[in-house]
């Protein structure tokens, strides 16, 4: 019997990757002998390295005139595929030989990115998104924040200025958390971020006393990140891939929102909430605006509505435990 074979084309975001992994593991679960082959673009790649039943993951490296996607047409043309689902709205699975092809539309957004994706085989409720780590993943994260009492992480950075809260309201936020009569209290911190973008928070782990600070800026891959985080009480940040992969870990999620939908990128799950700033979405992009140049755009929350929100999401996840 022929085995039967599945090309998962997905998208080149870490956050877009996490969001799509609810649909990969509908396909797994659903066809567990079948062999996988994934194409992603570079910062996504990692997240799939553990996918069950993997047979090929493509790095999908953007090139002049599209030109990538006649690589990965090269790649897939000579085999006869069972399933080809492109997240991309490309036009890669015409030319294709499958018995069954999906490609994405253009959601609709006032929609949440999941339900999007989960509408592409009619799944309601739409799946989860969830991640595959391998026990290295594990030991690396043990190794890096070991046993000896809770922690909650911060992900002050973001892949444009635009969405970033500010430094100084993240370590404010981190000193309520953690003290005396907060909701973490003398939790220990975990600060995580690309090693590119340490600059951001910089100013967050200065304000961390020593004895409670873990700087993991650069130093985890995606799925030992993950790892990490599913033994947070707590992960608190900006819109970001860090925040969605908190979200898949299991851990409690906070994200925190100004210019960008929430609508359609909060964290998912039961286990998540977000809270947005004060200020109209509209009035944040006035006419001429660049978002190259532009400083934060996340004035408008306040450290006070910040630690509120994260109050309300741990005390509601307590509540569902008891």
């Amino acid at each position: 019997m022929r085995e039967r074979r599945i090309l998962f084309v997905t998208l080149t975001r870490i956050g877009d990757g996490v969001l799509s992994t609810g649909l990969l593991s509908h396909l797994v679960e659903r066809d567990p002998e079948a062999r996988i082959t994934i194409a992603a673009g570079p910062p996504a790649a990692p997240l799939f390295t553990e996918v069950p039943g993997l047979e090929q993951l493509i790095v999908l490296q953007k090139r002049r005139a599209s030109l990538h996607w006649a690589c990965l047409y090269a790649k897939t043309l000579r085999r006869r595929w069972d399933l080809v689902v492109d997240l991309r709205g490309s036009a890669l699975a015409y030319f294709l030989r499958a018995r069954e092809k999906k490609v994405m539309a253009k959601g609709d957004p006032r929609q949440h990115r999941v339900r999007q994706l989960a509408g592409l085989f009619g799944l309601d409720p739409p799946p989860a998104p969830r991640l595959w780590r391998a026990r290295r993943h594990e030991e690396a994260a043990l190794a890096l924040v070991p046993e000896g009492g809770p922690f909650f992480a911060i992900g002050p950075a973001a892949n444009w200025r635009g969405k970033e809260w500010r430094a100084e309201r993240f370590a404010e936020l981190a000193g309520a958390l953690g003290a005396a009569n907060g909701p973490l209290p003398g939790a220990r911190v975990a600060v995580l971020a690309a090693g590119h973008e340490r600059a951001q928070a910089l100013p967050l782990l200065a304000a961390i006393p020593e004895s409670r600070r873990i700087d993991l800026v650069g130093r985890t891959d995606l799925l030992t990140a993950a790892a990490v985080l599913s033994r947070a009480s707590l992960f608190v940040g900006n819109d970001t891939g860090l925040m969605h992969l908190a979200a898949a870990a299991g851990a409690p999620t906070l994200g925190l929102f100004g210019p960008s939908p929430y609508e359609q990128y909060a964290p998912w799950g039961e286990r998540s909430g977000f809270v947005a700033s004060s200020e109209p979405r509209e009035s944040l992009f006035p006419p001429g605006f660049n978002h190259l140049t532009t400083d934060s755009l996340m004035d408008g929350l306040s450290v006070e509505a910040a630690f509120a929100a994260a109050c309300r999401l741990l005390e509601r996840i307590s509540s569902r435990a008891a």
